[in-house]
């Protein structure tokens, strides 16, 4: 039995849609005038809106992250001036350094003497300031944060092995290289600095050493302590603030300590 005829012909299929491709493309393109449209008008300034939400604003040190924070540090870590104007804005005191070379390969440019943070450090200690920017963004928005979660109060002082010094990279003796042979560390250029220990407002002592998880020990019954939890968390913070981060995981070398460095290849071990 034939079928009714529907009224539409073979060709009207294709038709409709060569015209919907059009049209496609008229809005496609619409859309895309739109969001650059938009994205200019950010960008010069024609349209407001909170700098929060501005990808183009500085960096705002004090305000809580979102997620265009990271992409903003990264900005003020790649350029002096703004890299400047966000650590001014921190409130830690600090003194602009000359710059210099010490030998090859060797010096610091863009650093300050950090003399006070919101923890205490002991001596005053040259960092470029990428390092120091980063250093005060993870120290308020992943140490303390970890430290009030595992035990309810704030971190007061940090101890650390150093930030500048003119030498290669140690890879130890007896423990793989992940560097070639004489490569200068980041220490040579003042984008490091190595933190052992950490200690709370009641006076208890956390150190890498003593606290950090080894996974190839035999691990005591129950879970692990606020030590190693506060560890844990800090060194994951560490890798979303700095560009690199090693640890006791990493080898032998840095089973005392967080090596936290800026500049260089993106790692966290």
């Amino acid at each position: 039995m034939p079928l009714p005829d529907s009224g539409f012909s073979s060709d009207a299929a294709p038709a409709r849609r060569l015209r919907w491709g059009r049209w496609g493309r008229w809005v496609w393109l619409a859309v895309w005038s739109a969001l650059v449209a938009s994205a200019y008008g950010v960008y010069s300034g024609a349209w407001q809106i909170p700098a929060e939400f501005n990808p183009w604003a500085p960096l705002d040190a004090k305000a809580p992250p979102n997620l265009l924070t990271i992409y903003k540090l990264s900005r003020a870590r790649n350029d002096p001036a703004r890299c400047l104007a966000a650590l001014d804005s921190t409130g830690m005191q600090y003194d602009v350094l000359p710059d210099r070379s010490t030998g090859e390969d060797c010096g610091f440019s863009n650093a300050v003497r950090l003399r006070k943070a919101p923890v205490r450090l002991g001596a005053a200690l040259p960092l470029s300031c990428p390092m120091a920017l980063s250093f005060y963004m993870w120290e308020e928005n992943a140490l303390q944060p970890a430290a009030q979660q595992h035990f309810g109060q704030r971190v007061t002082g940090i101890d650390h092995l150093g930030s500048y010094a003119c030498r290669n990279v140690n890879s130890g003796e007896g423990t793989p290289s992940h560097a070639p042979a004489r490569t200068r560390s980041r220490h040579a250029t003042a984008n490091a600095l190595d933190i052992s220990a950490f200690t709370l407002a009641g006076g208890q002592r956390v150190t890498v050493l003593k606290h950090w998880p080894d996974e190839d020990a035999a691990a005591p019954p129950g879970p692990p302590g606020p030590e190693a939890l506060l560890l844990r968390d800090v060194h994951k913070g560490a890798c979303k603030y700095f560009k690199g981060v090693l640890g006791p995981d990493y080898n032998a070398v840095h089973r005392d300590h967080f090596h936290l460095e800026t500049g260089g290849y993106s790692m966290c071990k």
